[in-house]
């Protein structure tokens, strides 16, 4: 393990990013959401490990006081950065406070000697991709990190057959926890298909431990949005087309069009695309859970 790395759990503990907390969920529902996180995870049978950086310091296994100091330095000037694998070393360098996003938790957490990680949903290529290069460093990072990633696929505001493309480019397995489609976060399904469908946890734990082991790369566990939250794709479309309308108006491009568009889903489906982002990360943190417990087991 990285010296720079301090870690307060055991391997058997299940990483969680704090990019959703800080950036991705309203400021007074960020404090709710990681204690019903962490308690979901509990629920599966293992530790959970928020993941950060506080002060220039990594951490797997922030306690409440350092995620407290975290939420509070959110709201002030200059903010708590997103921690990405390109930025990470700065902010540690000089001192900064820095929120996990999936690929920057994948290479603590797996420093750190975890095999699972939950989240929502994947970066992965941007639509437009062959006009304007823009790939997420998620992607990349399952090259590298060997840590199983709970997930409900990938953002349907990205190209999601082109993701699913490169990570079978990147030699990434990519396997579904019943079922045989590749997710697109708020929808269940998408055009695209997985490498090989598990529907016990138990066989699932086993291949994750042999493949970590194996090859030294992650492993992508697609975990679908539940029923009961999921959304219209035919509606969701709509309100997706609507959005990057506006954006285009705006001029908005580059690293601010993802979370604009987030925010202007947010807004047109009266809440609809955060309630079942916040419920299909639940449900990814219970399963990451059940599969760190049957890893141990």
């Amino acid at each position: 393990m990285s010296t720079l790395v301090v870690s307060r759990v055991g391997k058997d503990a299940v990483a969680l990013e704090t990019t959703l907390l800080l950036h991705g969920v309203p400021a007074a529902s960020a404090a709710a959401l990681a204690n019903d996180l962490q308690a979901d995870v509990r629920a599966g049978g293992a530790q959970p490990a928020l993941v950060g950086v506080v002060s220039g310091q990594p951490i797997v296994g922030l306690s409440d006081e350092e995620l407290g100091i975290l939420l509070t330095a959110a709201h002030a000037v200059p903010g708590v950065a997103k921690a990405n694998t390109s930025n990470l070393g700065v902010l540690i360098a000089r001192g900064l406070h820095g929120a996990t996003t999936v690929s920057t938790t994948m290479e603590l957490a797996s420093a750190a000697g975890l095999r699972v990680f939950a989240t929502g949903g994947l970066g992965g290529v941007h639509k437009g991709y062959g006009q304007q290069f823009d790939v997420s460093a998620d992607l990349s990072a399952f090259a590298r990190y060997p840590i199983a990633v709970v997930a409900s696929g990938v953002k349907g505001l990205l190209d999601v057959v082109a993701t699913r493309e490169a990570l079978e480019t990147l030699g990434v397995p990519v396997v579904g926890f019943q079922t045989d489609r590749f997710p697109a976060f708020y929808v269940r399904e998408s055009a695209a298909g997985v490498d090989a469908r598990f529907d016990d946890v138990e066989s699932l734990a086993e291949f994750v431990e042999v493949e970590i082991s194996r090859t030294g790369r992650g492993v992508v566990v697609c975990n679908p949005v539940p029923h009961a939250s999921e959304l219209h794709a035919a509606q969701f479309e709509s309100w997706m087309t609507a959005a990057e309308h506006e954006a285009q108006y705006k001029g908005i491009a580059g690293r601010d069009v993802t979370p604009f568009l987030l925010g202007r889903l947010h807004e047109l489906s009266k809440g609809a695309t955060l309630r079942a982002n916040i419920d299909l990360v639940r449900s990814n943190a219970r399963l990451a859970g059940r599969l760190a417990r049957a890893i141990v087991d």
